[in-house]
């Protein structure tokens, strides 16, 4: 194999959990600042000019924080549970184009860590399924039945929700006719997938809502019964493991609705300057979180039997719908992707 090919993905998988991190660490400030605007408050400003040191005080404080493992806990599974939760969130995104291929000292480079690989939404699909082992493991090796039931609330969810964000992929699939992340982007040239899905991007936002725990679906952390869901019985930097992956979770999905309905990092002068991909998608990724955030500011929490019932009994069938339909316009219709 080809050493610069080795060098090559060595340092863009160094980049891109550089950034995942970074991005981490700044989407808790990002948060905090608009749901303070939206709520009518000042939000964190004593960390640094305009509170942008608050990431770095958070992080200081949660590594000197003492950790605390329970004495009837299972300590190998305790300790593996927030490992297996954060490694998914940072590799889903290798598949991801985050640029067209570039020239750097005279050599092409795909702007992915992966590169073009032919099934990318099948390794997405696989990577996010594995999470919820996390999730659950933290909650049963915790020997606490609050955190048990957060573990069992959540799988129950995020299995629920992911059949119908596994419809969701199946849109910009039939559309493009490949299964590979940057070939839908290539489609979307001339019209971005949202166009001709607006209901597939309604149900794939919705169940990612769901998937990454986020309000108004954040049930295995309901506070006023579960204490803190899954993570009750964890201190310190465990916690920001916790934490982290969830964040990160937010970033990975917004990246991936970017690519699959808002055409990635398609944007004006990409032809030209190729460069500008990454900041296309940097834009589209910010705007879809501000909508995380500002869904969180606005809806008030389901509860459980809602949430079940909404998944299954309304969510679900619409993203069936939306295959159906999907595959009819493009038997009828057949260029319609482009």
């Amino acid at each position: 194999m080809d050493a610069a090919l080795i060098i090559e993905w060595i340092i863009k998988s160094i980049v891109l959990i550089l950034i995942c991190l970074t991005g981490f660490a700044y989407l808790t400030l990002y948060e905090r600042k608009a749901l303070a605007r939206i709520q009518v408050r000042i939000g964190p400003n004593r960390a640094g000019p305009f509170g942008v040191l608050q990431p770095i005080a958070d992080g200081v404080k949660l590594i000197f924080k003492e950790e605390l493992i329970p004495a009837k806990a299972d300590r190998v599974i305790f300790i593996l549970a927030p490992i297996v939760t954060v490694v998914p969130a940072l590799i889903i995104l290798a598949v991801l184009p985050f640029g067209p291929t570039v020239n750097i000292f005279g050599r092409p480079v795909d702007l992915s860590v992966a590169g073009d690989i032919n099934v990318g939404i099948l390794y997405i699909t696989a990577i996010a399924s594995i999470s919820v082992y996390g999730i659950v493991l933290a909650g049963w090796s915790s020997n606490n039945k609050y955190a048990t039931m957060g573990g069992v609330r959540s799988t129950a969810q995020m299995i629920s929700y992911e059949l119908a964000l596994g419809l969701g992929f199946i849109g910009p699939i039939l559309l493009a006719g490949t299964m590979s992340m940057n070939k839908i982007v290539e489609a979307q040239e001339g019209m971005w997938f949202v166009v001709y899905q607006p209901i597939g991007v309604l149900v794939f936002l919705i169940a990612t809502l769901a998937e990454v725990n986020r309000a108004p679906f954040d049930m295995p952390e309901a506070e006023q019964e579960l204490t803190a869901g899954y993570h009750t019985e964890y201190s310190g930097l465990k916690f920001a493991m916790f934490f982290m992956a969830e964040y990160v979770k937010m970033i990975a999905v917004s990246a991936i609705a970017a690519t699959l309905f808002f055409g990635g990092y398609r944007g004006p002068f990409i032809d030209q300057l190729p460069w500008l991909g990454p900041i296309y998608l940097l834009l589209k990724v910010m705007i879809l979180l501000f909508g995380m955030i500002w869904v969180r500011a606005t809806l008030p929490r389901l509860r459980y039997d809602q949430l079940m019932g909404f998944g299954w009994k309304f969510l679900l069938p619409v993203a069936l719908f939306n295959v159906v339909l999907t595959a009819l316009l493009v038997m009828i219709f057949p260029g319609i992707g482009g």
